[in-house]
């Protein structure tokens, strides 16, 4: 079992305020993902739930007890850092091994543990190497297994791949998402890359200056965000917000329209517009419009288009996957 309850949880450091007041559910076995921009407090959130940091109110329980006097080694948790945090002088078997033989683990069963975990992340072929002797890539999976052989209740990643680079992030993102489906564990990660909640998440936690603003899956925040905040931070380019004084709309303050939900035309459309940049990635060409009617568009279209700068175009929208949202800048339910 690994479940989750945080209930009030705040956190304030002096006067300043990084948490307020959150609630928050993970049932056994899921994959939940913390993102938000820099500071929005997901990093202090993670270290509260391991006990690195103490919370200045509130509950956290793991399966139904409450932790908050318990240390972090007797939580039930392991934590994967983005710094790895091998010792260099230990071998990769002896890293991993390590948090067992300190917890007093007979050594047949962390011989049994490091194997089995080795063999999961395709790390049998270094368990002899120290750390300086790895990939990057490598030495997260090293990490990784670290937490493994622990068998905790709550696996806790702390931004794992930001200092991959892009190929090995794809690798890796892949292997986390395979152990998941494997161990079937409890997994809690933060990360400020978009596409990794999008792929990995079974449920995204959304947080902005300590609150958490929508809880729901990929699919869910991308299709039904609940505000232009979580509707401008989930998707990639971001959603386009326009005046809906422009457009006509006098029950909306804002009206939202996602670039790849925006066809392009050369001859005849909604909003005439004037290309102002093109970016052509190849798998998609990415248009920067300036209209009347709408203002500044971003408009995604997939695979190659002849579109350049000057080029003369009307865009536009489909009607069926707008968004509107009030003067609290809250979505407005379809009628």
């Amino acid at each position: 079992m690994g479940s989750l309850k945080l209930t009030s949880i705040t956190k304030a450091f002096g006067n300043h305020e990084v948490l307020k007041g959150i609630d928050l559910v993970v049932e056994d076995g899921e994959f939940v993902i913390f993102v938000g921009p820099s500071g929005c407090g997901k990093s202090t959130l993670l270290r509260v739930i391991a006990g690195l940091e103490d919370a200045t109110s509130g509950s956290v329980q793991i399966d139904g007890a409450e932790v908050a006097s318990v240390p972090p080694a007797k939580r039930g948790i392991a934590m994967v850092f983005q710094s790895y945090a091998l010792y260099p002088h230990l071998t990769v078997k002896d890293n991993m091994g390590l948090g067992l033989k300190q917890a007093g683990t007979p050594k047949d069963e962390i011989e049994t543990r490091v194997t089995e975990a080795s063999r999961m992340l395709s790390l049998a072929p270094y368990l002899a190497r120290r750390p300086a002797e790895l990939s990057g890539g490598q030495r997260q999976r090293v990490a990784i297994g670290r937490a493994i052989v622990r068998e905790p209740k709550l696996f806790l990643f702390d931004e794992p791949l930001s200092n991959l680079d892009a190929a090995l992030r794809v690798q890796t993102r892949l292997e986390i998402a395979r152990l998941h489906r494997q161990l079937k564990a409890t997994m809690i990660y933060v990360t400020h890359d978009q596409v990794e909640a999008m792929t990995l998440a079974d449920k995204i936690v959304v947080l902005n200056a300590g609150a958490i603003e929508q809880v729901g899956s990929p699919m869910d925040l991308y299709n039904k965000p609940a505000n232009t905040f979580v509707a401008g931070f989930i998707g990639s380019p971001q959603m386009n917000f326009i005046d809906a004084e422009r457009l006509g709309d006098r029950q909306a303050k804002t009206i939202g329209i996602r670039p790849e939900h925006i066809a392009l035309s050369r001859e005849s459309g909604d909003w005439k517009g004037k290309v102002v940049h093109a970016e052509h990635l190849g798998a998609d060409t990415i248009l920067y419009l300036e209209t009347e009617a709408a203002g500044l568009l971003t408009v995604r279209l997939f695979g190659e288009h002849r579109y350049g700068a000057d080029d003369i175009v009307f865009a536009t929208p489909d009607r069926s996957r707008l968004h509107r949202f009030d003067a609290g800048d809250k979505a407005i339910a379809a009628s």
